[in-house]
């Protein structure tokens, strides 16, 4: 295809996205995107890096619809970062064939970047079994918690090591409504015994949203019959939903006690640490530089339940500064997030601790006294918990960073710094250490509190 025969077909394409998605958002967002080529049916686009998985993740499904309108049925839409298009070719073609064969499976739902914290750890566990073991460990698996806090990514996760490494596991991953609008259109179609074959024949079967089911009186029977199928072929199952069985009023109690017959894992909402360790963990996966922790801290201090509100928070703050040429900084970030997610207080005066009570706990948990804590000392059984303790400090004491780095034997700001840092990427990677903070934070608190309430008396 000529250039000119392609760059007249992208023109027809962004009218058609402009038309859909109307001149607001297509100014902000689509108006960037280039053509990089247009090789048959495969549209090539290219993005700036700081936006490509923002604009991926939320208009490829329009993106494709328009490419579709215009080139035909079979099109296909790949966003890369500017200078990548030319690899593409080779790369777009097999994670798009393992998403086929695991039912849509999102790639970057895997338990490689699922971030551990005290809500999830539970459930994480239960999810990480049923994936190594489909069939013999917990089932059914029922996953359950508000929204955006991991449910989704779980599934996909399970599905996802299932397809890898489960030696020809049939890995079948759908939503309840899905599921629902299938029935429905097989019922008029008279299609049912495929619609049945297509949701009974896995060895894993994995179903996001089961509260759609409730109030759908043929709808929960077809699934009460493909869930007692399942079951006794030897099949997993693997379910979420936004509230526990119990709680499911409007649906029948047949499926009611099936939900609660295997493990019922509740995830809560992230803490802070946590939050801080996602967007991290994001911000890697989309090769998005930030220096400034405070960023990250700021972005997580303000959206405090939802994970899919947190990320599309750092996209956000990203894009802005790439389309207005800025650097990432803490005031931009406050500047994009005030209208939003507006400054709250989350820390009072009697929720924070001293910098002194933190020393203090912090040595007396790695069995140090506050003299070596706070000393020269580079060993390694000294000087992680001494970066631990000046990374609660920055959480917990209010305390700024260049007074809290003078308490630990006269340090400087950009040696506090490196040492969060140092505590941050740790977190971010190591399960193990971000319940060791957790722990340590619950005991502060806990510690704290009763210390004040001894002065009170």
């Amino acid at each position: 295809m000529t250039d000119a025969t392609a760059e007249h077909t992208w023109k027809q394409i962004s009218d058609e996205l402009k038309s859909a998605v109307g001149s607001s958002l297509f100014d902000v967002w689509l108006a960037p995107l280039k053509l990089a080529r247009l090789d048959g049916n495969q549209l090539i686009l290219e993005a700036p890096a700081a936006s490509r998985a923002w604009v991926s993740d939320r208009f490829g499904q329009i993106l494709k619809a328009s490419a579709q309108s215009i080139i035909g049925a079979d099109a296909e839409v790949h966003v890369s970062a500017a200078g990548e298009s030319a690899q593409l070719g080779a790369l777009a073609t097999e994670p798009r064939q393992q998403a086929e064969a695991g039912d849509q499976i999102n790639p970057k739902y895997c338990f490689e970047q699922f971030v551990i914290g005290s809500g999830n750890r539970f459930a994480h566990g239960a999810a990480l079994a049923v994936a190594e073991n489909p069939g013999t460990a917990y089932n059914p698996l029922f996953i359950c918690g508000p929204p955006g806090v991991g449910k989704t990514h779980l599934l996909h996760s399970i599905a996802d090591y299932a397809t890898r490494h489960g030696n020809g596991v049939r890995v079948h991953l759908t939503g309840a409504e899905s599921f629902a609008n299938e029935f429905i259109a097989a019922l008029r179609g008279g299609d049912i015994n495929a619609f049945k074959a297509r949701h009974r024949e896995a060895d894993l079967v994995l179903v996001d949203d089961v509260q759609f089911l409730m109030a759908k009186a043929k709808t929960e029977e077809e699934f009460f019959h493909t869930f007692n199928a399942l079951r006794e072929s030897g099949a997993q199952i693997v379910l979420t939903c936004d509230r526990p069985p119990r709680d499911l009023d409007k649906l029948e109690e047949r499926l009611r006690d099936r939900f609660d017959s295997g493990l019922v894992a509740d995830i809560s909402a992230p803490d802070l640490a946590t939050r801080v360790a996602v967007l991290r963990a994001r911000a890697q996966l989309d090769q998005i530089v930030i220096d400034e922790t405070a960023v990250l801290e700021l972005i997580a201090t303000r959206v405090e339940r939802n994970l899919r509100a947190l990320e599309g928070a750092l996209i956000r703050v990203v894009a802005y500064a790439s389309l207005s040429g800025r650097a990432v900084t803490e005031a931009l970030a406050e500047e994009v997030l005030d209208g939003l997610f507006p400054q709250k207080r989350v820390e009072t005066k009697s929720a924070k601790a001293s910098v002194e009570e933190i020393r203090a706990l912090v040595a007396q948990h790695y069995e140090l006294s506050v003299a070596e804590l706070c000393s020269s000392s580079r060993v390694a059984s000294v000087l992680w918990p001494r970066q631990v303790a000046i990374y609660l400090a920055r959480q917990h004491s209010g305390a700024s960073l260049t007074n809290i780095a003078a308490a630990f034997g006269g340090r400087n700001h950009t040696t506090a710094l490196n040492a969060c840092r140092k505590v941050e990427q740790r977190i971010a990677s190591e399960a193990e250490k971000r319940a060791e903070l957790q722990l340590l934070s619950e005991r502060l608190f806990k510690t704290a509190g009763e210390t004040r309430s001894d002065r009170a008396g």
